[in-house]
């Protein structure tokens, strides 16, 4: 594998810079490692073509003295993000074959600073999962592999986004976070993911899951990679009523190394039954380096994180069933034929949806339907808005939560397919912050007794990313984690 594909987008551009090379000749070796990766599944559609061109208009500009925050980088796009005249699936056989004629806002801002797009990088369907063991064009796998060699889950709902960054063949990659989608699939590739604040990126021209928790972010191999990522996608769009009018700060700057008299908070109640050890020695190497670093911990409480992961899954799945009844057969996308509407309506969605886009609607409707709307979805608003009180009150004792990203590392895929609860428990870490809409980022930190990559997750206050990013950086640089998936070591080899 070529040394371009091991370099982060910090060393990629200042490589540009100087001409060490060209945007066509980085373009060209991911290209080219994307080719060597198909054994993951990590792309519905591949866009070779594309990024070649956008590549050789890169090089003109940096010609020109003209070049983009990030131009001539190669990204992956996650298959939920509208691309102008490129498939854009959902992962779901229902939008098979829809081809957008607009482009949504964070890729768009992606290109303008000069981005290069290699495809569209596979999820669960309509962002529906933890595994991405549901799209509809069939399974991602994870790079790393297992001790007994099975293929694993490389996490959901951004898998297709963690793996191919994983692999070394995209820089980085777009990915979205409803209840946890970009910092456990980062958790479980050995890889960087943030889920800023909501309201940060737009979600305008982005496939909707759960509107009050969906929100654009990124993945990439570092924290500085993540900031460059963010800086560009970040930013107000009238076009999008949830888009916050607030400025985009310089996240790269943030990553300084002093968090000197920093408190950061460790919440006892994601200290829960079962946790396995390794995750909370991890937990606890965490907090040392925090110490070492001049920090400050400080125990603090989020009372009603024991209702988060219920509260979630019953609000995210009525929001998705309001959402997906768009999907009809009539405008776009699938249509199977019935003798009169209602049979065409029906024979539609269940020949275009898969079996967990259907059990969260079916839960959704439920949820919302006459008697038990009050009972339910109204309830679980208020339990809500308790959680986010939780974290208001916590910040007001530090700067910073510092937590495990995911209960487990990365499991063999099928392994708890039998089980949807079980499977919904991967989240439990990464939801409570989703409630509130806090960023929150997972930075590598350690491997597990079987070689597997187990992540740490920084929560931060309402629109300072920032400190997130300080803190992540200076895990980052205590955790030195360089270790690889045994399928790029074999490459480079």
């Amino acid at each position: 594998m070529s040394d371009l594909t091991h370099m982060s987008i910090a060393g990629a551009l200042k490589g540009l810079e100087s001409k060490d090379f060209t945007a066509v000749e980085l373009a060209q070796a991911h290209i080219d490692a994307v080719e060597a990766a198909k054994d993951l599944n990590a792309f519905v559609t591949e866009t070779p073509e594309i990024a070649l061109k956008q590549a050789a208009e890169s090089d003109k500009r940096r010609a020109d003295s003209k070049a983009g925050a990030l131009d001539g980088i190669p990204l992956a796009i996650k298959d939920l993000f509208c691309t102008e005249g490129v498939q854009t699936t959902a992962s779901s056989h229902i939008l098979e074959g829809f081809v957008p004629q607009y482009e949504s806002t964070v890729t768009a801002n992606l290109f303008r600073e000069g981005a290069v797009m290699l495809g569209k990088a596979s999820l669960d369907e309509f962002a529906m999962g933890s595994g991405n063991t549901h799209s509809y064009f069939g399974n991602v796998i994870n790079p790393w592999k297992g001790e007994d060699g099975k293929p694993l889950v490389p996490g959901g709902s951004s898998g297709g986004s963690a793996a191919i960054v994983a692999a070394r063949a995209a820089m980085g990659a777009t990915g979205t976070d409803t209840g946890g989608s970009i910092r456990q699939p980062a958790s479980f590739c050995g890889i960087t993911g943030v889920k800023p604040t909501y309201g940060r990126c737009s979600r305008w021209g982005v496939i909707a899951f759960a509107s009050s928790l969906d929100q654009p972010g990124v993945l990439a191999r570092s924290t500085e990679d993540c900031a460059l990522l963010l800086q560009s996608m970040a930013g107000h769009d009238p076009k999008d009523s949830t888009s916050a009018q607030k400025d985009v700060p310089d996240f790269a700057a943030a990553i300084t190394g002093d968090i000197k008299g920093f408190k950061i908070g460790i919440p006892k109640e994601y200290r829960m039954d079962g946790m396995p050890d390794e995750i909370e020695k991890l937990w606890q190497q965490g907090v040392e380096w925090i110490k070492d670093a001049g920090a400050d911990i400080v125990d603090i409480s989020l009372p009603h994180t024991k209702y988060a992961l219920a509260t979630y899954y019953i609000i995210a799945p009525a929001e998705a069933s309001s959402n997906l009844a768009r999907y009809d057969g009539v405008r776009y996308g699938l249509r199977e034929e019935g003798e009169d509407l209602r049979a065409m309506y029906e024979k539609t969605r269940a020949a275009g949806f898969g079996d967990e886009v259907k059990r969260r609607i079916m839960i959704g409707t439920y949820v919302l339907s006459a008697g038990y709307y009050d009972a339910y979805y109204i309830k679980a608003q208020k339990v809500r808005r308790l959680i986010s009180e939780d974290f208001t009150k916590a910040f007001e004792q530090c700067d910073a939560l510092l937590t495990p990203t995911a209960p487990s590392a990365a499991f063999a895929i099928g392994e708890n397919e039998d089980d949807p609860i079980k499977m919904y428990l991967n989240d439990v870490f990464t939801v409570p912050a989703s409630l509130a809409g806090l960023p929150g980022m997972s930075v590598p930190a350690g491997l597990n007794a079987d070689g597997l990559p187990l992540g740490l997750q920084v929560i931060g206050r309402p629109w300072d990313e920032e400190t997130v990013f300080k803190v992540g950086g200076v895990l980052e640089e205590k955790a030195a984690f360089t270790a690889l998936p045994q399928s790029v070591i074999r490459k480079a080899a």
